[in-house]
């Protein structure tokens, strides 16, 4: 039978350093001079391994993004923010193309409610030696209204949200970087922290690479939903137009006209 779920070590999950709630635990990436089995540097951006690889059959590895503990990727400069992504973006593709892996997952954490346990600025890449996560992708969940289009990058709002509500996408093709990519997964960032509805302080990025397109999902995280706990059902909000609607007028000035992609 094919395996279809990560276990989790939990005799290493329990030795993790927690210093999102915890703010009298030191945070292990700002003593830089102690790290180990670093990968790549690129200026104040470390790329290493996990030193706790809590999944099993998995290859993980961390992505400190810069040496200011308190910084944020809403507000990065956008030299350090295309700096990152592009980094993050070939060491992600370079592992999922070394044939290692089934599939290699990247992904962003931040805030209390994302999932993660270290407050400093960080991205994960994990090789996962036997799972493939584009069986569980549906194309239908990047589809949506879209805020802006530009330099063949296009930025919406899911109508067709993966887990329910408020999803952000971000499509982009595969041959190259182009600046908007992250332009756009900054501007939904800053959105979640800065103006959303209600009172937002997490969220996640799940980046994907399938189709000849590589995608950014930008999720603000709350309790989750107990109908998607139990039963698997998305909820799709009745506002989506109205939140689209915002996020053009106060980042872009211009009105979406309410194409929907897809």
């Amino acid at each position: 039978m094919k395996n279809r779920h990560l276990h989790f070590n939990t005799s290493i999950g329990v030795q993790k350093p927690e210093n999102i709630r915890n703010k009298e635990q030191a945070c292990p990436f700002c003593a830089r001079e102690q790290l180990t089995d670093i990968l790549a540097v690129e200026g104040p951006i470390i790329f290493l391994k996990n030193k706790y690889p809590v999944l099993e059959n998995a290859y993980q590895t961390v992505l400190i993004e810069t040496d200011d503990c308190h910084a944020e990727l809403s507000t990065y400069p956008a030299d350090h923010l295309h700096k990152l992504l592009k980094f993050g973006l070939k060491n992600w593709l370079e592992m999922e193309n070394s044939g290692r892996y089934e599939s290699v997952i990247f992904f962003k954490n931040y805030g209390p409610f994302s999932g993660g346990t270290i407050a400093h600025p960080h991205m994960q890449i994990i090789g996962l030696y036997d799972l493939d996560y584009k069986e569980n992708i549906d194309e239908e969940a990047f589809k949506g209204i879209v805020i802006k289009k530009s330099n063949g990058v296009c930025f919406s709002l899911s109508t067709r949200p993966r887990i329910g509500f408020y999803e952000f996408n971000v499509q982009m093709n595969e041959i190259g970087y182009a600046e908007e990519f992250g332009e756009y997964i900054q501007t939904a960032a800053h959105y979640i922290l800065h103006h959303f509805p209600f009172k937002s302080t997490s969220y996640n990025v799940f980046f994907y690479h399938f189709n000849e397109n590589v995608y950014a999902k930008i999720v603000p995280r709350f309790v989750t939903t107990p109908i998607y706990i139990g039963y698997g059902l998305p909820q799709v909000p009745n506002n989506l137009e109205w939140m689209a609607e915002q996020v053009s007028s106060i980042y872009f000035e211009t009105s979406t006209a309410g194409e929907i992609l897809g």
